[in-house]
């Protein structure tokens, strides 16, 4: 019985191990049969591939881009609101501008608005301190900023949707009870006395702040800088004197884009901030401070001992995107910049003047720009990259450009456009800019036409009326940089 039981057993074990064996060697024939499949029949059903040389290659038609859907109304106290509905995160993100700008800074109090933008968020109000607000926000993983930049003043916020009413009243509440309290306005300047004191760590910096300088005058309201001496003038009551020249609802938009109904949320914008009105004796906006054109050449040469590299900015005055000439000079800029522009090609890679190489016209909203040429090359090649710069912008003067440049640069700008698109937040902020500067709402549009329409008699019309390179300014930072003019002026390197 127990010689049987034995045999039994063994003969159970050997069964289920020759079901094993069965099944594995099932499987490899299924694996071999479905590799002789793929490497042997597919390849002599398929098309034979040729690979095509880039410029053979055929893509669609990029498809049209459109303005979504928003809404634009006033709060009864003259507050101008955007609303710009997504659903597909349960987020709620804003921004609110409104009109102020260093370029209105007292001369010696330059720093004053920046100042003052920051303490909006930083500096608590007169309901909450500031180190509750910081708590509160981040409990709630919420955000607040703002600043103050040379033309307009901004507050940016973003939050979960189940937060976004609360974080919309502490706005408010920064907005209209602004407290300003001592450590924090003191935290405030000694930030701006430390990037003072490290702002020429970077020669290219220093060499864009200054030329700045040399375009506009030292003192200009577009180009001065924050200085020790200006920052000891601003006091706390300077503070508080700018929230009431500058922070009232009509001279504010908001605009808010995410998961929310748009019709409640008017509601409950006119419920949060209603009820803030602007104060009877609000004082008048200043005027925009004019520029002063100087159309002299000039380069002067700051002395930076131990630099291996000049760093250089040279240019003029530019305009303002109202010009009407501001597309076809974007494209100009496209054929000027890039790994296929005038100037990668010619003084970096023929002739081996620079690693970095580029122009632009640069044009501001409402005051003009600049346009400038900027690089690096060592210092005994200074000259010789300023004239191969000039040079290219002459031959821009006298020749139209060719028609693979102008079809490069044309693409470039076109293939690009979707990107302007890519995020609603991104869609709003436009429309709120140009509100703020008041340019029309399809500006982004007429510029794809302007540069679908550009020619090259358009570019070299722009570029012989515009381009002044005779009266070219330059700036070049360096260590006994060779004058690259009859005469130069030397400035030592200052903070």
């Amino acid at each position: 019985m127990g010689i049987f039981h034995s045999f039994a057993w063994r003969s159970l074990l050997g069964m289920r191990s020759w079901r094993g064996i069965w099944r594995s060697l099932a499987l490899g024939i299924l694996v071999l049969l479905l590799l002789f499949f793929v490497f042997f029949v597919l390849p002599t059903q398929a098309t034979p591939m040729t690979p095509k040389h880039y410029t053979e290659l055929t893509f669609a038609p990029l498809p049209d881009v459109a303005m979504p859907a928003y809404k634009r109304f006033q709060l009864s106290n003259g507050m101008v609101v955007y609303l710009l509905e997504d659903h597909e995160w349960p987020l709620v993100r804003g921004t609110l501008l409104f009109r102020a700008g260093s370029r209105w800074d007292p001369p010696h109090q330059v720093g004053l608005a920046e100042i003052s933008g920051d303490l909006i968020r930083t500096g608590g109000t007169q309901v909450h301190r500031a180190a509750e607000i910081d708590q509160w926000l981040e409990d709630r993983a919420a955000i607040i900023e703002s600043g103050v930049g040379k033309s307009l003043g901004r507050i940016n916020f973003s939050s979960l949707k189940e937060h976004s009413e609360a974080v919309l009243r502490q706005v408010a509440e920064m907005l209209q009870a602004p407290a300003v309290e001592p450590e924090r306005f003191e935290l405030a300047i000694r930030r701006r006395q430390g990037m003072i004191q490290r702002r020429n760590d970077q020669p290219s910096a220093q060499a864009e702040r200054e030329f700045y300088k040399l375009i506009y005058g030292a003192d200009s309201p577009y180009a001065r800088t924050q200085e020790l001496e200006t920052l000891a003038n601003i006091t706390i009551a300077d503070v508080r004197q700018f929230y009431r020249t500058y922070l009232a609802p009509s001279r504010c938009i908001l605009g808010l884009v995410g998961d929310f109904d748009a019709l409640q949320m008017g509601d409950r914008l006119e419920a949060i901030f209603g009820a803030w009105q602007d104060p009877p004796n609000l004082p008048p906006l200043p005027p925009v401070p004019t520029v002063r054109v100087d159309t002299s050449p000039t380069t002067v040469i700051i002395e930076r001992p131990h630099l291996s590299q000049s760093y250089i900015y040279t240019g003029q005055l530019g305009g303002t995107l109202k010009d009407p000439d501001v597309f076809n000079l974007y494209v100009l800029n496209g054929v000027l910049n890039g790994f296929g522009g005038r100037l990668f090609n010619e003084l970096r890679s023929r002739q081996g003047l620079a690693y970095s190489v580029y122009a632009a016209w640069s044009p501001e909203f409402d005051y003009p720009g600049v346009f400038y040429g900027a690089g690096q090359t060592q210092t005994a090649t200074t000259t010789q990259f300023l004239e191969a710069l000039r040079q290219e912008i002459e031959r821009l003067q006298r020749e139209p450009v060719s028609v693979a440049e102008l079809t490069y640069a044309k693409d470039s700008i076109l293939n690009s456009f979707v990107f302007n698109f890519r995020d609603r937040l991104q869609i709003l902020n436009r429309l709120l800019r140009y509100e703020y500067y008041d340019l029309p709402k399809d500006f982004i549009f007429r510029y794809q036409r302007a540069v679908k329409t550009a020619t090259a008699a358009d570019l070299q019309r722009v570029a012989q009326s515009r381009l002044k390179p005779e009266q070219w300014r330059t700036l070049i930072v360096g260590d006994r940089v060779p004058c690259p003019v009859a005469h130069c002026q030397l400035w030592r390197s200052r903070s």
